[in-house]
């Protein structure tokens, strides 16, 4: 288990992280969540022992964690973090990276490793071709790929699919968060991307105003989100009367008490997002077909 307790960090004067306290436990997927400067980069980076706490303390089982003035070398052996900056080696082969800190005292072991973690991120055609030719993309798969080459307790990703190409995100989510899965490694990830959480996380942390607003599953945090900052996660959404309420909650009807006039219509795919004046007041519903711009429609809220 990961504890974090009572943390708290700063850049010299400006504050970053203030009373931060959670648990993580074997096996266990924690999203954190939070706009662009809240800390969730910082967080990670003091989990895995890059900077040194103002207050508090970090365990994983009954080893603290400790930053750089206790330790000449960062980190530890359970714990692997992947940043958004690759620490590849550029002139060797994507096999070769992956299976860089492998004993060779057991080829046959080294070698089956590393084809099953060059198939879990997709990169088997690859294993041969060196690292400084791939794309920012395919580094990045690489760079996951040899974080899990030892097989840590817990890992930690920061943003790890931010510069993966969209057609290849989803298989590559689905692979990595499955072998996680089934080898019972604990998972932190910090992202804006609800896509790397939803289906895979088992809670979610937000970050907010550098304190813990709240943790809890993605389906209760999506169901009944406390903060319009949590509801944005999730997709579009309004505040009617104090509620949030999101798009495709707020239905056209033929008739209803509450009157919008349409300003666009945004096709979606499968739907179109309508923005719409509402007493002044601009609201976003879905709806299967493109309405006409200034036409009165009647809205009910479906909840």
């Amino acid at each position: 288990m990961l504890q974090v307790k009572n943390i708290s960090f700063s850049y010299q004067e400006t504050e970053v992280l203030k009373q931060i306290s959670f648990a993580v436990e074997a096996g266990e997927q924690l999203s954190i969540i939070g706009e662009s400067g809240s800390g969730k980069s910082t967080l990670l980076k003091l989990i895995y022992g890059e900077f040194d706490l103002n207050e508090g303390h970090i365990f994983w089982k009954e080893t603290e964690v400790l930053g750089p003035k206790f330790n000449l070398v960062v980190g530890y052996d359970f714990m692997k973090y992947v940043a958004q900056e690759f620490d590849l080696m550029p002139f060797t082969s994507v096999a070769e990276n992956i299976g860089a800190f492998l004993s060779n005292f057991y080829p046959e072991e080294k070698q089956e490793r590393t084809k099953e973690l060059l198939e879990v991120v997709e990169l088997t055609a690859f294993a041969k071709v060196k690292v400084k030719t791939l794309s920012g993309g395919q580094k990045q798969r690489v760079a996951l790929a040899r974080a899990l080459a030892k097989q840590p307790e817990i890992i930690l990703l920061d943003e790890p699919f931010s510069h993966i190409d969209n057609f290849k995100k989803q298989s590559l989510r689905r692979n990595v968060f499955k072998y996680l899965k089934e080898k019972n490694i604990a998972c932190i990830v910090a992202t804006h991307d609800k896509e790397d959480v939803l289906g895979f996380a088992d809670r979610m942390l937000i970050l907010n105003n550098h304190e813990v607003e709240v943790v809890g599953t993605p389906e209760k945090l999506y169901h009944t989100p406390k903060t319009p900052l949590i509801a944005s996660f999730f997709g579009e959404f309004n505040v009617i009367e104090n509620n949030i309420i999101y798009a495709h909650q707020l239905q056209f009807v033929e008739n209803s008490n509450l009157k919008a006039t349409v300003k666009q219509s945004y096709f979606k795919g499968h739907y179109y997002l309508i923005e719409a004046d509402l007493d002044g007041k601009m609201v976003l519903f879905e709806n299967k077909t493109a309405l006409k711009n200034n036409d009165v429609v009647s809205l009910k809220i479906m909840t």
